[in-house]
């Protein structure tokens, strides 16, 4: 038993070196918060067997979650008034009601939202935003709806033989804001190279964009704790990161357990970051707000 927290210890505290594995490494470091459960079973067995060994380990184990999680739990500043507002929501191919959906979008009063797996009837609810918007873009199953002029979209391709995201520039009032709408590939048992290869894409292109304003918006197929997603995160604030206040779970909806939806930006700080009600989506509502630097 001693020996088991010792080793869940080592996990927790190397997770962000640990290599893709064919999948099982960026899934041990995406549900990473969730290793908590697995302490405190840990430590009522220590308990049962009256083990001080195993008591002793489980409570460094304790310490070594308590350092890497806890600050995440704290918000990490007051909260500020924003000067944007935007929302990022996967629709979801078998959401049955995306009129539910397209109302909680709505409802945020965002300037600008993201929506990614646009299919189906999803497609039809989505009018009520184009009515809603002064301006839309849309490539494939992805879109972006803005209260401001957008330029013509940039189709990216990602790591795909087709185009599940792209890059257009918002003109704010404040000042133009390059902004990538994404749905990164899905992973599976095994495959997460496509998507490794599509994080890395896109960083390369966030590191080339000479625009001051940088937004990334989507679905990223991973957590912030997969060391996957560095690339991108070394480029950019990650809105929950940098807010606090908790974990920040979207996915899936009815329990969700790891947050595969982020609002990744550069040029502005983000202030706030909420997880609003799904409204028949699997996965839940990002509402993110933001200060100009």
């Amino acid at each position: 038993m001693a020996a088991a927290a010792v080793i869940l210890a080592l996990g927790i505290l190397f997770a962000p070196r640990i290599p893709s594995l064919n999948g099982v490494g960026s899934a041990w470091s995406s549900f990473l918060p969730w290793t908590a459960v697995l302490i405190v079973l840990l430590a009522a067995l220590a308990a049962i067997r009256r083990s001080w060994w195993a008591a002793a380990a489980v409570t460094i184990t304790a310490l070594v979650w308590s350092v890497t999680f806890v600050p995440q739990l704290l918000p990490a500043r007051a909260a500020a008034r924003a000067d944007l507002l935007v929302a990022t929501q996967n629709i979801g191919a078998a959401n049955d009601d995306p009129a539910a959906t397209v109302r909680g979008l709505l409802g945020t009063g965002a300037g600008l939202v993201a929506v990614q797996e646009i299919t189906g009837p999803a497609e039809s609810a989505l009018d009520t935003l184009d009515a809603a918007y002064a301006d839309h873009v849309r490539v494939s199953t992805v879109g972006l709806w803005s209260q401001w002029a957008m330029d013509t979209p940039e189709p990216l391709e990602l790591g795909l033989s087709w185009a599940r995201a792209f890059r257009t520039v918002v003109h704010h009032p404040d000042g133009d804001i390059a902004v990538y709408t994404v749905h990164l590939p899905s992973v599976r048992p095994g495959e997460t190279a496509q998507r490794d290869e599509a994080v890395a894409e896109l960083a390369a292109l966030v590191r080339a964009d000479q625009a001051g304003r940088v937004l990334v918006l989507g679905d990223l197929n991973t957590a912030s704790t997969d060391s996957a997603l560095n690339p991108l995160t070394d480029l950019l604030a990650d809105s929950r990161a940098t807010v606090g206040g908790g974990f920040g779970f979207t996915w899936p909806a009815t329990f969700p357990i790891t947050r595969p939806d982020h609002v990744l930006a550069r040029g502005l700080t983000p202030v706030s970051d909420q997880v609003m009600a799904a409204g028949g989506s699997d996965h839940r509502l990002v509402l993110v707000g933001l200060t100009a630097r």
